[in-house]
C-alpha cells in the first residue's frame, strides 16, 4: 500500500490527503481520514491526478465535522465527515488500480460539484468504513 506524503510548509510536518488526489492536510489534523474519498468516473474507476490533472487544484480542509472541498470558480462544498453508512441504496463497488473497493456514493450535489470543476462526468465515493484497505497504485 502507498502512502502519498510530502512535507508541509512547516519543517517536518507530513500531509495527508483525505480525498485521494487532491490537496492535502497536516498529517496531524487529518490522519484518521488519510485516502477515505474518492473521485470515479462514469465506470467507477478511481481517478488520479495522472487521470485528471486538475485534481490537484482542489483545496481540502477538515473543519468542524465536515470534508471541505474548495476549487477556483466554484463554490465550497461541505461533505460530513463520520456518518453512519447504513443506506445499502448508495453502496457501489469502485475500482481503484485493479482492486474492487466496497463505497458509499456521497450523492447529485458532489457529483455535479465535481463533474462541473473537472469538467468531465464524475462522482464522489467514500470507501465504506468496513471494507479492507485500499491498496493504492504507485
Amino acid at each position: 500500500m502507498t502512502v502519498y506524503t510530502s512535507q508541509a510548509p512547516h519543517e517536518g510536518a507530513e500531509w495527508c490527503f483525505p480525498l485521494a488526489a487532491a490537496g492535502g492536510v497536516a498529517r496531524e489534523r487529518g490522519a484518521d481520514y488519510d485516502r477515505r474519498w474518492l473521485v470515479v468516473d462514469g465506470d467507477g474507476r478511481w481517478l488520479s491526478r495522472a487521470d485528471c490533472p486538475r485534481l490537484q487544484e482542489i483545496e481540502v480542509e477538515l473543519r468542524l465535522g465536515y470534508l471541505v472541498l474548495r476549487a477556483p470558480g466554484m463554490l465550497r462544498l461541505d461533505i460530513p465527515l463520520d456518518v453512519i453508512e447504513d443506506d445499502d441504496s448508495v453502496r457501489r463497488t469502485v475500482t481503484v488500480g485493479a482492486q474492487a473497493v466496497d463505497a458509499v456514493d456521497e450523492g447529485d450535489l458532489a457529483a455535479a460539484w465535481l463533474t462541473g470543476f473537472l469538467e468531465r462526468p464524475c462522482r464522489l465515493a467514500k470507501v465504506h468504513p468496513e471494507a479492507p484497505p485500499v491498496a493504492w497504485p504507485d
